[in-house]
């Protein structure tokens, strides 16, 4: 190999490290990102599930008062 074939490839390889590198930090961006939004969603997916356990509590209490009021007609 010559001198300026091994130039070359030096610095083929510098640019191909300088591109992972972009792209190893633009995933670890992208990456935090999504773990900020999971953690969101099992947030709001936890709000949701309470609110409909509530609901769910209020709707069989709604039920429980109409039979007991037919019952005492």
């Amino acid at each position: 190999m010559s001198a300026t074939s091994i130039s070359d490839e030096i610095l083929q390889l510098e640019s191909r490290l300088e591109d992972l590198t972009e792209l190893h930090h633009k995933l670890k961006i992208e990456n935090k990102t999504l773990r900020e939004q999971q953690t969101s969603l099992v947030e709001e997916r936890a709000r949701l599930i309470e609110k409909n356990e509530m609901a769910r509590s209020k709707v069989e209490q709604m039920i429980v008062r109409l039979k007991s009021l037919e019952a005492g007609q």
